[in-house]
């Protein structure tokens, strides 16, 4: 195993030598830079999106929606979306269409993780969570990490997530560091007593069922350290721009009205607010006690010989499949009373 594992290092370093890209140089040595300034991984949990696979060989997998929910039913509800509103959209076919609402119906009333529909396969997939952690807290975006050029803090456009289209390959070729820590995290397994029982041993039986690792595209977002330690505060996002906004917005609009702030509170937030703004590309801002520092995640997906790894039984859930568009004809007339 470890002279498999030298030789696999050993092959990623000559691919590495014989492309001779000076950008991907200065990437990997600011890689080699953060392994040593974070060398702890943090796991968040797990993470969830939907893929499918192409149709002619070799078949791979393809995300199509973000590896970002919190439980496999906001995956599910999001292929039910999509299944949906393709019918709407993007068939005159009525036999199409009746197919497409076959599978809706389905996602209305059983958890399925898995549909073919009209010769497609789609999968819900799932990943976890982790950021980079060392002496002085968890990573934050490192100076090789892509970011917007638009430094303006009234965007409220969406920067589409590099998820979208990515080939879950497990043979594609990485970085020397990305393909290094793809190989560590093979073994990976929840181990400890703050795990359940059976959630050790979903995990110790998806090392053997997946053992190849495909790292994410990564993304960034919002922690808070505070007395307590390190805690997440919001949703992963494709830039550390995007997450700043996030983190302004988080401070003058969402937070106040969520924890009924005090007019002192707001008054204070805001003036946090406003020098982080006026520091242009910074990562973290202090209000008070806590510190809040824009941080790089990284997420990892479990491939195995039929593709990409499911929902876990143990994975939770925090609601049941339900009805979430309206109601449509095989000609594509909707229904809203139904």
């Amino acid at each position: 195993m470890v002279d498999d594992w030298k030789r696999q290092i050993d092959r990623l370093q000559e691919n590495l030598v014989r492309r001779d890209d000076p950008t991907e140089w200065v990437t990997e040595a600011d890689a080699v830079d953060a392994s040593y300034r974070y060398p702890h991984l943090a796991i968040r949990g797990p993470v969830f999106g939907l893929a499918t696979q192409d149709p002619e060989p070799p078949g791979h997998w393809r995300v199509v929606k973000p590896v970002t929910c919190g439980t496999p039913q906001e995956a599910r509800d999001n292929l039910n979306s999509l299944l949906w509103f393709r019918a709407k959209d993007d068939t005159d076919d009525p036999k199409e269409r009746r197919e497409l609402l076959a599978a809706v119906s389905v996602l209305e009333r059983e958890p399925v993780d898995e549909l073919e529909v009209l010769g497609g396969r789609y999968r819900v997939v799932r990943g976890d969570e982790f950021a980079r952690s060392g002496d002085k807290g968890l990573e934050p975006p490192r100076p090789t990490d892509p970011d917007q050029a638009d430094t303006s803090w009234d965007h409220r456009g969406s920067t589409p997530s590099p998820d979208l289209g990515f080939v879950l390959d497990p043979g594609r070729q990485d970085g020397l560091m990305a393909g290094a820590l793809r190989l560590g995290l093979r073994g990976f397994a929840y181990t400890g007593s703050r795990f359940p029982p059976q959630v050790r041993k979903d995990s110790e039986r998806a090392v053997a069922a997946y053992p190849e690792i495909m790292l994410l595209p990564v993304t960034f977002s919002v922690g808070e350290q505070s007395r307590q330690g390190w805690h997440p505060r919001g949703a992963l996002l494709p830039t550390p721009q995007d997450a700043r906004r996030m983190l302004v917005d988080g401070m003058t609009e969402f937070w106040p009205l969520m924890h009924s702030f005090s007019e002192e509170q707001r008054a204070r937030y805001a003036k946090a607010a406003e020098t982080f703004k006026a520091a242009g590309r910074a990562d973290e801002v202090s209000v008070g006690d806590s510190l809040f520092r824009i941080c790089r995640v990284e997420r990892m997906v479990r491939c195995g010989a039929d593709g990409p790894e499911p929902p876990r039984p143990s994975d939770l859930d925090d609601q049941a499949p339900t009805k979430i568009h309206p109601t449509m004809d095989e000609d594509g007339t909707l229904h809203y009373d139904d």
